[in-house]
């Protein structure tokens, strides 16, 4: 018996992990969006799943916090979602948007849409070049809120919430934010 080498090296791990990709691809949901980089998922309703993924990136490029992940950023889209269902217009302006965004770093980088654009640098190039429109202070006016007001973010930026209720800051540690 003649004894051949796979000159390809497939393994059992490989199809094992090619195929529950597979599986789970097909098992989503339509509409469901899943975010590769922070293990993140959400469901778009009104919004196209791709205008959503790209106003994820968006908003991380706009307001760019390492210690945040994407759930966060996608929790605030989700709020612009539930927005759009009940206003045409506001769906209009997100979808043109992000059609105008991924048309502007195509003819920059060689046809890529905004979010394969590797570079954050070059992302955040694109949004400047968009910041007068309505579409760009929509989401910059609205993520202040739909991020900074999240109170599951708070402890990460080192803000122990409202202070009336406990007496206020200036006998419970005024001074005490160490990051400034």
């Amino acid at each position: 018996m003649k004894h051949t080498t796979n000159p390809r090296r497939l393994h059992r791990r490989d199809v094992l992990k090619a195929g529950g990709g597979l599986i789970a691809m097909t098992a989503l949901p339509a509409g469901m969006i899943v975010g590769a980089q922070n293990a993140w998922s959400a469901t778009a309703k009104s919004l196209k799943p791709e205008t959503f993924a790209t106003l994820v990136q968006a908003c991380r490029d706009i307001y760019p916090h390492d210690m945040l992940s994407d759930a966060y950023y996608a929790k605030a889209v989700q709020k612009f979602d539930e927005e759009a269902s009940g206003d045409a217009d506001l769906k209009s302006m997100l979808e043109k948007g992000v059609s105008a965004l991924d048309r502007a770093a195509g003819k920059a980088h060689d046809g890529f849409d905004y979010r394969a654009v590797g570079w954050e640098q070059d992302r955040v190039a694109l949004l400047r070049s968009m910041e007068s429109g309505d579409f760009f202070q929509k989401l910059r006016g609205d993520l202040v809120t739909g991020i900074y007001n999240n109170q599951e973010v708070w402890p990460m930026f080192g803000y122990e919430g409202e202070s009336a209720s406990k007496g206020g800051y200036i006998r419970r540690g005024f001074n005490d934010i160490n990051w400034l």
